[in-house]
């Protein structure tokens, strides 16, 4: 691991030591390449939303950078403090999908991670706001809600990358269809649904694309919603989903918005970023070049 000497900042390292890989992860090497780089850290543990926002709070006008070390949860409960504060974050992927991370172009490996720090190249991205709760990735209304239920701790433990499709398959039992009414480019649709998404980034469920052309500094929303289907049917077309490409999929609805309304008959539970943050009705919302994250260099096409 390279270092570039002189960086010169103070920098709140939070970890979340729940997180999958957060207790057992070997990062001492990667501090002490971060402090001879010359980033001087104040170094933190987290395990909620109130102590991250807390500690963020109480060092905003002490550190220039705040990195976060943990899963998509971890990081999403940093977003309001960040936002608030316009502190410039930076992400050690210790969760169990870290699709932030994949859609920012972030490694995987722990030590390619500090490296990112260290070139501290940064960029503007997007925030998602959905009935005033910020988030990163995507919100899920239907299917998507059921398997954040699966996806227990002790699912995530024995499944590891897999655990997603281990919930996915046990929640499609408990689904059921639901219609809603979506406003959005001055249009509106009334559907039908099993599963509706509204992402702000690019991936979601440990790698699965929102869609193929949605990037998380695009500035706009995308939105899918899938008919009522049968468990096989949607199977035969896993890779449609899994690579984004829904619109191939018949009477797959999907747009783009910088903001959508979506209304149910009967309230219907909204998770964002794995997390539940509220229920229809609800507006979604986009706030472009929101936050500076450290991110790589984007490969040239």
């Amino acid at each position: 691991m390279s270092s570039k000497m002189g960086l010169g900042i103070t920098a709140l390292l939070i970890l979340n030591g729940n997180s999958r890989n957060g207790a057992d992860a070997d990062i001492e090497e990667g501090l002490a390449a971060l402090e001879n780089a010359g980033i001087t850290l104040i170094q933190k543990n987290s395990g909620s939303t109130e102590e991250t926002t807390k500690l963020i709070d109480e060092h905003r006008n002490l550190v220039q950078l705040v990195i976060l070390g943990g899963g998509d949860g971890t990081i999403s409960s940093a977003a309001p403090a960040l936002y608030k504060h316009q502190l410039t974050f930076a992400i050690l992927p210790l969760g169990t999908a870290n699709d932030l991370a994949r859609s920012l172009g972030i490694p995987n490996n722990l030590s390619d991670a500090f490296q990112t720090i260290i070139d501290n190249h940064r960029g503007k991205i997007n925030l998602g706001v959905i009935n005033g709760h910020y988030f990163f990735n995507v919100a899920h209304i239907g299917l998507g809600v059921t398997v954040t239920h699966e996806l227990t701790p002790e699912v995530k433990k024995k499944w590891g990358v897999f655990s997603y499709l281990k919930a996915v398959f046990s929640a499609f039992k408990h689904n059921k269809p639901f219609h809603v009414t979506i406003v959005a480019n001055q249009k509106t649709y009334k559907l039908r649904s099993i599963q509706l998404a509204v992402g702000n980034g690019r991936y979601y469920g440990g790698g699965n694309v929102i869609d193929e052309k949605s990037e998380i500094d695009d500035g706009r929303l995308c939105l899918y919603s899938l008919p009522p289907s049968g468990f096989w049917e949607l199977l035969t077309r896993a890779h449609l989903l899994r690579y984004g490409r829904h619109r191939e999929m018949e009477n797959t609805f999907t747009l783009f918005a910088q903001r959508i309304e979506i209304k149910t008959k009967r309230p219907k539970e909204i998770h964002a970023d794995g997390e539940p943050v509220s229920k229809t009705p609800a507006v979604f919302e986009v706030i472009p070049e929101a936050l500076e994250v450290i991110r790589p260099l984007p490969i040239p096409d």
